[in-house]
């Protein structure tokens, strides 16, 4: 099988429907002897912030010199940047010779009932893969919610909760619906480590860990940010893990949500590795090969064109604060396109006020939301939003509206970022 086959193989798999148990998991990890419980794992779940976490726990790791298997979604241009071994993604040759490894046993799986999910095989080839490699330690991303994801049957050694909000509604209408099952990946006598504030979400996370005898590191007790100034290209931090101290680390991230992920990132390891404490170059090594596309990533200057994966109001707050501190412009153009199943008022309603101009476009997804669905909502603030049928035209679009001293925002949804990604810089 070459790599376009196995992915025409793993995208048979997307039709299929998502069941809340694992039972195609369990069944799969026996098949292979458990490969997930080949190595410790950092488990990281929550509704925003969870990639650039899981990043900082990785360049940390391998700062310290250990082999590292991370997995992440969603991915922006291959399904390949999902799975990365010591920071590279996995090769076309190694992707497609894992999944024809693994195809007899989905096969299996499949006959015995429901059909393996795209998002389950693509978790059993990095599992398998991580495996292969040996890795000391991996970084698993959940793929939604916790208790149910097809990632929960790791060694989760640390379970990080980045913080909870409304995104996906199969997993609750209130926060507090949402963390109990997101707080299912906290496993017996594991370490949690938290950046939620939320009293009520706090509480159910408490629970958990109580019921599976496991110790609980707050932001602002065991670990917290203590400063953070604007710096070129990004921001210095004053970071507090413990007792210890680390002033002015420089981290190549936007915004205050993605300065408490890597602060998350480094609670992470420093748990995970029994609370040694980390020497200060180690950390500034890891923090200077940090890079987090599509994530308040600027693609040029002169105009500004910035892309944030942003698709619900909790993630386009903290985007909209990450750039109003970190940028400066005299008009700004924000081109919008976001999934039917999101919360299109709420994204609306925070980020098309600071926009003089306001583009509705269409992300190449089947689940795409209509154009005049995202300019309706968009009209009811401003009442001239303007429409291009794709995010390539849209960016056109907005180039030509720009002048040199301006911005242009590209948001609403990963689909959209990677289509600006690609138009922008030509990748693919």
């Amino acid at each position: 099988m070459d790599f376009e086959s196995s992915i025409r193989s793993l995208e048979a798999r997307v039709s299929t429907r998502m069941i809340p148990d694992l039972d195609r998991m369990r069944a799969l990890s026996d098949l292979l002897n458990q490969p997930q419980r080949t190595y410790p794992s950092i488990h990281i779940t929550g509704t925003n912030g969870k990639t650039t976490t899981a990043i900082i726990a990785t360049e940390l790791l391998r700062a310290l010199g250990l082999s590292v298997g991370t997995y992440t979604s969603p991915h922006l241009h291959s399904v390949r940047e999902r799975i990365a071994y010591d920071g590279k993604p996995i090769s076309e040759g190694d992707f497609a010779e894992m999944l024809d490894y693994l195809e007899p046993y989905l096969a299996h799986v499949d006959a015995q009932g429901e059909r393996v999910t795209y998002f389950e095989a693509l978790t059993m080839l990095a599992e398998a893969w991580f495996a292969e490699k040996a890795v000391d330690v991996a970084v698993v991303e959940v793929g939604m919610g916790g208790e149910w994801d097809a990632t929960n049957l790791v060694d989760g050694r640390v379970a990080v909760v980045t913080e909870v909000a409304l995104d996906h509604p199969e997993l609750g209408s209130t926060p507090v619906q949402v963390a109990r099952e997101k707080a299912g990946i906290i496993k017996a006598g594991a370490i949690c480590v938290t950046g939620e504030r939320s009293r009520d979400v706090l509480g159910v996370i408490e629970e958990r860990c109580r019921a599976a005898d496991a110790s609980l590191r707050l932001d602002g007790r065991e670990f917290s940010l203590e400063a953070r100034r604007l710096a070129f290209g990004g921001q210095s931090l004053d970071l507090r893990i413990g007792d210890r101290r680390y002033d002015e680390v420089l981290v190549p991230v936007f915004g205050e949500r993605m300065a408490t992920d890597a602060l998350l990132g480094v609670a992470s390891v420093s748990a995970f590795l029994g609370d040694a404490e980390l020497e200060e170059d180690v950390l500034f090594r890891a923090f200077a090969e940090v890079r987090s596309p599509g994530r308040v990533e600027v693609l040029r200057r002169r105009p500004l064109v910035i892309v944030d994966g942003a698709h619900n109001p909790d993630a386009a707050a903290a985007l909209r604060a990450a750039v109003t501190e970190s940028f400066t412009w005299r008009r700004c153009v924000l081109v919008l396109g976001m999934l039917s199943d999101k919360d299109i008022a709420g994204v609306v309603a925070t980020l098309v006020p600071m926009a003089d101009v306001v583009i509705a476009t269409r992300p190449p997804s089947p689940r795409a939301a209509p154009i005049d669905r995202i300019a309706k909502e968009i009209s009811t603030i401003d009442p001239e939003p303007q429409t291009a049928a794709t995010v390539e035209g849209a960016l056109g679009r907005a180039m030509e509206l720009a002048e040199e001293e301006d911005c242009i925002l590209v948001t609403g949804s990963f689909y959209t970022v990677a289509a600006a990604r690609a138009a922008a810089l030509g990748v693919s």
